[in-house]
């Protein structure tokens, strides 16, 4: 098909045409319809696609590897949302795959992490100046557990970012755990060149977030702010599969049996006040037995495979199954 021809096709089966041949989702697709749709070219498409923002950090749990089975089972995105009128909420940002994969126009970002958004932020605001910072950290283990050691209240923004993505890069695994103390803990990694300053990605990132809102708060806020039709994603920390397999901790205060409760009864609300929700967890009996609990709602529990790359027995990695709640 050739550039002409796509001219003169409605734009509904432009977007869609776009969609299939560039293997995006439908939301991304539309932006970047509106991108080139004085010239329509194909070329240009496939250029803008390949010099998109990918996350800007390690996450164990990101979504990234899922996104495609997520569009193939047609439950990503949610046809009815429209990006131009309404807003994408993410209240557990994370690493963000979700929204780099979706770049809506209107967007806000939240996560109780201070530290991740402030890094968020700072990528937003001070781009030369993190890069600076980076380029100056090296890849040994005294100088990592020397930089873990800082204490973050004592650091300005600039130097809290900075630190982020440098233990992000050099720690076991990209993995993000605090103790008791809200600490730091993770072990220093093996690698044999780490990228710490991935300068073109972070620049292509900082000028994604430019009018994107990034706050720390609580996800419960999201019911302050939303209206109808908007998309919201919870990506929370997963229920345990095990008693042994609550291992990564992202805040000092858990989140456990009554916290996934009240994010239940958080999605229930949203869907009530005629939201978008999408939720992805552990596929356990805890978490099926409360969200089969508002199934009569309209709300679907769907089935997704997910790698595991972190398990102290090298046999239990492999593929799992996790939990897509949807209720579209």
């Amino acid at each position: 098909m050739n550039a002409s021809t796509v001219s003169n096709m409605p734009t509904k089966e432009k977007i869609l045409e776009i969609k299939e041949k560039f293997d995006v989702n439908v939301i991304f697709a539309q932006r970047l319809l509106a991108m080139v749709e004085q010239h329509n070219q194909f070329d240009e498409i496939a250029n803008i696609i390949k010099n998109r923002p990918k996350p800007f950090v390690k996450w164990v749990g990101g979504k990234r590897q899922l996104l495609k089975q997520f569009r193939k089972m047609d439950l990503y995105p949610p046809h009815d949302f429209d990006p131009i009128h309404n807003t994408y909420y993410e209240p557990f940002a994370g690493g963000g795959a979700v929204f780099f994969d979706l770049l809506p126009k209107k967007a806000v970002l939240s996560d109780l992490n201070k530290e991740l958004v402030v890094t968020y932020n700072v990528i937003k605001n001070n781009i030369d100046e993190l890069i600076t910072s980076l380029k100056k950290h090296r890849y040994e283990k005294e100088y990592f557990l020397k930089v873990r050691a800082k204490n973050m209240n004592k650091l300005s923004d600039l130097e809290i970012a900075s630190r982020f993505i440098f233990l992000n890069r050099t720690c076991f695994n990209g993995m993000y755990r605090v103790n008791s103390k809200g600490q730091f803990n993770v072990p220093f990694g093996k690698y044999n060149n780490p990228t710490i300053c991935d300068e073109d990605n972070l620049r292509k990132v900082s000028k994604a977030l430019q009018d994107v809102k990034i706050n720390v708060e609580d996800y419960k806020k999201v019911l302050n702010k939303v209206q109808k039709g908007d998309f919201i994603y919870f990506d929370p920390p997963y229920y345990p599969v095990s008693k042994t397999a609550s291992f990564t901790s992202y805040t000092k205060e858990g989140f456990l049996d009554k916290e996934q409760i009240e994010l239940r009864n958080t999605f229930l609300e949203l869907h009530k006040r005629g939201c978008f929700v999408m939720l992805s967890n552990s596929d356990t009996p805890f978490i099926n037995k409360i969200y089969k609990e508002i199934e009569n709602e309209g709300v679907k529990i769907n089935k997704v495979r997910a790698g595991r790359a972190i398990n102290s027995n090298g046999s239990k990695r492999g593929k799992i199954n996790e939990v897509l709640i949807t209720n579209y």
